[in-house]
Formats: C-alpha cells, structure tokens, sequence
C-alpha cells in the first residue's frame, strides 16, 4: 500500500516538525510549506491525500489558499483540515464555508488527536 502523503502548510517551524514527525511516526509521507507560494508549488507537482492548513501565513493567508485549492479542478476534492489558533466562530465558519473539511484550534488538540484527525479523514 503507498503511503498517503499529508502537505502541512504551517509557519511555525517548530509546530510544523512536531506533527511531521508524528505522521511519519504513523507511515504517512509528508511535505511541509511556509507560505503560499511554497504550497502552491507543491500543489503543482503532488496531489496529496490530505492537506494541514494555518490561516496566519506569509504572503497570502490560509483562508486564500484554500480559496484556490477548492476552485482549482485537480485540487478541489482534497480535504483541508485548518488548523489554527484562531478560532472565532467567524473564522470557522468562513474556513468551511470556503471547503474546509474541520478545523482545529491548536491549542486545544495534542500532535497525537492531529495524527487521529488526520487517519479518520483519509
């Protein structure tokens, strides 16, 4: 079986090395980004089983990045977990409204609850 390959999309070095980790840990393959042009790129050259996805990034925020992914044909049917410490009932709703398929607020939820989101999602 190919192992499914998660894109996290996070600015924060150290959050994003502490999930990657965890997923490898559990037989996923991942590929990181820092900012929208980084996962756009990937999003070129990969189509990954799931996508991780901050809001406050570099360049161009989580909220239009998951803008392009769900209107873009060989992206739209990936599912965006959004994970962020924002987490205003505005946020959330304008980050499913827009396709997300849940949203996590990361303090609320250990790298071990992530990797168990993640497994019931792909």
């Amino acid at each position: 079986m190919d192992k499914k390959l998660v894109l996290i999309i996070e600015d924060d070095k150290f959050f994003q090395a502490l999930v990657s980790k965890r997923l490898i840990n559990e037989g996923f393959d991942v590929i990181t980004a820092s900012d929208s042009k980084e996962a756009l790129k990937v999003l070129e050259e990969k189509k990954p089983a799931l996508i991780l996805l901050d809001l406050i990034l570099p360049l161009l925020s989580g909220f239009e990045i998951l803008s392009i992914i769900k209107k873009d044909e060989r992206t739209k049917d990936i599912p965006v977990i959004v994970l962020s410490n924002l987490g205003q009932k505005e946020e959330v709703e304008k980050a499913m409204a827009l396709g997300a398929k849940d949203f996590m607020i990361k303090v609320n939820f250990t790298p071990e609850e992530i990797v168990r989101k993640v497994k019931s999602v792909t």
